[in-house]
């Protein structure tokens, strides 16, 4: 008799219900669903893989790491690390139709790690959720002629401007209109006045209300509170039906940002001064004497890290709605090479208009170049200003922005709510909907403290200690479950019983990528994050101790849940120590593919535990 965790699930009158409503959508696996079609997965994981990262972190690194000659090692660590994890995670997910905590029923002693994906996904959505809000904002503020950031108007104080001011240090007293004031100045008493730009000023003092800093927390910030909240809404509306309806948004969502890209890198071409932003970027000023230096390789193996989002849980839980047949080695190869690919065509666009924005200023481009919050809200925003129809352009780039994070806002929130209806299928898989719309709400909730006056120091710390090196010590200790404890070769005979492919050379690429090449490299960039880490800061601002104190106790939350996890499954275990621990390194009896139909005799009904060969 088969032994699946919904066969009583199944029973229940709701359940046999949605159960009919998936065999009418043309669905193999009846209880949890799948995919339309092939269309909807590819997308809704290239939506997800290709993120904020791609658009406004590449092009900086790019920039700082030799310009074309960064190329090198970052496609170099796609195909030796990238990809490698990225199928391993499709394939463990659609072997068994189960997300990230219930996929370890492989190894019972890691299910801890599957917590600790969920905790990240939840922190994730709060800071993704933000970022949205702050596009949004942008995006309605853009409907203004001028645009609000293009001078210096009401809400700006003395030291607002585009360009440098002279002061003229009269008998110790600095006098910024002394032109004016027909005083005669001698070179030797001019002196430079720092100021800063409108779009910096609007960014603080209008958009974030920025306080002085973590522990002066002031009001909630209305404004940004009610982007949240129609982000959350859009979010929840469109996860409301699960995969069968933002299978049908991401048609939408993830082909977008495309077309907007590529209008404004038609735009960008146009203008004065973009051919220089481009030579900064992967041009004529490549520097490939950089590929000698250690960090140019620490940075291309990060990036590829944050940009495909591995380790999150997100990967998994996509290929869980897949059948069980479907070939997720060429789907892997195809994603993450878009996703590289994205990165280097939304450099163009960026640098074509950072360029043309360096002309009108008379300014290097190095000047002008940042990365993260500073190139999304500040230099780009500018530059548009800069434009002929600016307003148009604004909108644009604020829409694709706001796009791009919705699409990486849909899997962490589909991975709460899969881990969720997975842990109790018997009450909430015929209630998705409404789980979806309450982690949706409370989301919400906790991303509050994100939009008062100091809620740019908390995303910045959610983002420095959640959301970075802490997915490498994740990845780190799922490939010691899947490649070391449960097998590469188990592993690679399990994705043969999908693909039905046997391939020597898959084998031996499997063998030295799993086994020994992606966990070294892994390994090294997070001992080499550890040694090189330097307290996040947001422009000159500090932060304090206890500041930072919060900061690794998130990051101290997030994986506490593998040791944790450990402790209870050896208590919860019988027998001694050895029989524990024997038994919580070997698969279940509940790990098999979700159908019986596909479980041939390795799982067979008769066989407790597949054969490791």
């Amino acid at each position: 008799m088969e032994k699946t965790s919904s066969s009583n699930a199944s029973k229940d009158p709701a359940i046999l219900s949605a159960q009919e409503s998936h065999i009418n959508d043309g669905d193999e696996n009846c209880d949890r669903g799948n995919w339309t079609n092939k269309s909807e997965y590819m997308l809704s994981m290239i939506g997800f893989a290709i993120g904020l990262g791609n658009i406004w972190r590449f092009p900086y690194m790019a920039y700082k790491n030799g310009g074309g000659a960064f190329l090198i090692p970052y496609f170099l660590m796609l195909a030796l690390c990238g990809i490698p994890l990225f199928f391993l995670e499709s394939a463990v997910g659609q072997f068994c139709s189960q997300g990230p905590v219930n996929i370890w029923r492989a190894v019972p002693i890691f299910k801890g790690i599957g917590v600790s994906m969920v905790v990240a996904n939840i922190l994730f959505s709060i800071y993704y959720g933000v970022i949205i809000a702050y596009a949004l904002y942008y995006m309605f503020a853009s409907f203004q002629s001028p645009l609000p950031w293009s001078s210096c108007f009401s809400w700006a104080d003395s030291y607002c401007s585009s360009t440098p001011l002279v002061a003229c240090n009269v008998s110790g007293v600095l006098v910024t209109n002394w032109t004016q004031e027909n005083i005669t100045c001698p070179s030797s008493d001019k002196v430079t006045v720092s100021v800063t730009s409108p779009s910096e000023q609007y960014w603080d003092r209008v958009a974030l209300q920025r306080s002085s800093g973590l522990g002066d927390t002031g009001p909630i910030v209305w404004h940004l509170a009610l982007c949240l909240l129609l982000s959350s809404m859009i979010v929840a509306a469109v996860l409301f039906r699960g995969i069968k309806s933002s299978g049908k948004v991401v048609y939408f969502t993830a082909t977008l940002p495309y077309v907007i890209i590529f209008i404004l890198l038609i735009r960008g071409m146009t203008l004065e001064g973009a051919r220089d932003g481009l030579d900064f970027y992967i041009g004529s000023q490549s520097n490939f004497t950089k590929l000698t230096e250690a960090q140019v390789w620490k940075d291309a193996t990060a990036q590829t890290f944050y940009s495909l989002t591995i380790a999150m849980g997100g990967v998994t839980t996509l290929a869980s709605y897949s059948k069980f047949n479907n070939n997720i080695f060429m789907d892997a190869v195809i994603v993450c090479l878009l996703n590289h690919g994205t990165s280097v065509f939304a450099g163009f666009a960026i640098f074509s208009i950072l360029g043309h924005m360096s002309h009108v200023y008379g300014k290097p481009v190095e000047e002008v170049v940042t990365e993260g919050f500073g190139l999304a809200f500040i230099a780009y925003p500018d530059a548009l200003s800069t434009l002929p129809l600016a307003p148009l352009w604004s909108v644009l780039f604020f829409f694709m922005l706001f796009i791009v994070g919705l699409d990486s806002m849909f899997t962490p929130i589909e991975v709460i709510s899969t881990t969720l209806c997975d842990a109790f299928p018997k009450q909430l898989s015929h209630k998705r909907g409404y789980v979806s719309l309450c982690v949706c709400g409370i989301i919400f909730l906790l991303g509050l403290p994100c939009v008062t006056r100091a809620g740019i120091y908390w995303v910045i710390l959610i983002d420095q200690f959640a959301a970075t090196w802490v997915m490498l010590v994740v990845a780190v200790f799922e490939i010691i479950g899947f490649c070391y404890i449960y097998g590469v070769n188990r592993l690679i005979k399990d994705i043969e019983m999908m693909i039905g492919k046997k391939s020597a050379f898959f084998w031996w690429w499997g063998r030295a990528s799993w086994f020994f090449i992606t966990p070294a490299i892994t390994l090294g960039i997070f001992i080499w994050s550890l040694v090189t880490y330097v307290p996040p800061s947001y422009g000159e601002v500090l932060f304090p101790d206890w500041g930072l104190t919060l900061g690794w106790c998130t990051a101290a939350f997030i994986v506490i849940w593998i040791p944790v996890g450990m402790v209870y499954m050896l208590i919860k275990a019988e027998g001694s120590l050895w029989e524990r621990l024997k038994s919580l390194c070997s698969p279940s009896e509940d790990w098999h593919p979700f159908l019986g139909i596909h479980r041939g005799e390795r799982y067979s009904p008769m066989t407790k535990k597949p054969a490791a060969s």
